[in-house]
């Protein structure tokens, strides 16, 4: 199987950049998506702005960046992987030939294992991330233990207070959340594939700005709507103001008392986020080597 550095890399560019660019939005779908109205420590939102403004009045203009640091850590490194093992599977199907055809089962079999393999890799990361981004201001319900004041105590914390275990809550719905990759880089990568045969260019042939976004958005929009309760389970489950037993626990206490509307909580900053979230990593990975051009004529001269 041949690896290639250059989608790693790509892949943490554009995650990274989006993160810093979205986390506020992150933040809110994370809030939005685990309050169920059963904590009553917790502050309940009635909408985006008005989750913005109670926020900025509570906490500060900094309460919109809180868990931003293992974001950037686990967004760059997610996209990062998954671009490295997605083009390096889908490289050793193809035979090393960029321009053969492999078809929509492969292209599934490689977008799977690309993301089975990376989740499994970030979840400790994510479970960090959405607690950094769950503490509340003027919050005194949470012990001491449940307080992170960054990524080390975190790890600390965590590991003290719940073992390895602790870093892989919410992974089973993060498994099937492998089904939200393969959806959206199936569609993405067969649109671009139909739409290069309907031009009579090579498969690889780049297309332009307004083709990848069109592309990126719809199958990130088809994606999303169909996959979106997982992320709600995942989320719950790496709450520390929760106590699930398990997934099975979290579907049910859900459906009993929020019906389906639970499962779409917070889907509409997540819409928002995900979707130029996308766009920006796409960029990178559609365009990194340019971009390595670029950086290293400003940085050497034309001589390179």
């Amino acid at each position: 199987m041949n690896f290639r550095y250059e989608h790693f890399v790509a892949g943490i560019s554009g995650g990274t950049v989006s993160t810093m660019l979205l986390h506020p939005l992150d933040l809110l779908k994370i809030r939005f998506a685990v309050n169920d109205g059963m904590i009553k420590s917790v502050p309940r939102y009635n909408g985006l702005f008005s989750g913005m403004n109670e926020i900025v009045k509570s906490e500060g203009i900094r309460g919109l960046y809180r868990g931003m640091s293992p974001n950037m850590l686990g967004s760059g490194a997610s996209w990062g992987l998954y671009f490295l093992f997605y083009k390096s599977i889908r490289n050793w199907l193809q035979d090393g030939d960029p321009n053969k055809v492999i078809g929509i089962k492969m292209n599934l079999v490689a977008t799977a294992e690309a993301g089975i393999l990376t989740n499994i890799l970030t979840n400790p990361l994510w479970v960090i991330k959405t607690r950094m981004c769950l503490q509340y201001s003027g919050d005194n319900a949470l012990p001491e233990s449940r307080r992170y004041s960054g990524i080390v105590d975190a790890v600390c914390k965590i590991y003290k207070t719940e073992g390895f275990r602790g870093f892989y809550k919410g992974l089973v719905p993060g498994m099937f959340g492998v089904t939200h990759g393969c959806i959206q880089f199936v569609i993405y990568e067969e649109t671009k594939t139909r739409y290069n045969v309907y031009r009579g260019m090579p498969l690889e042939s780049k297309l332009n700005f307004i083709d990848y976004v069109a592309f990126a958005a719809f199958s990130k929009l088809v994606a999303a709507s169909a996959t979106y309760p997982y992320q709600v389970v995942r989320t719950r489950l790496q709450d520390q103001h929760h106590n699930y037993k398990g997934s099975l626990d979290c579907i049910r206490k859900t459906w009993r008392s929020e019906g389906i509307k639970g499962f779409y909580k917070g889907i509409s900053p997540y819409i928002l986020h995900v979707t130029p979230n996308l766009l920006v990593v796409l960029f990178f990975y559609e365009n990194f080597d340019d971009i390595s051009k670029l950086i290293r004529e400003i940085a050497f001269g034309k001589r390179s």
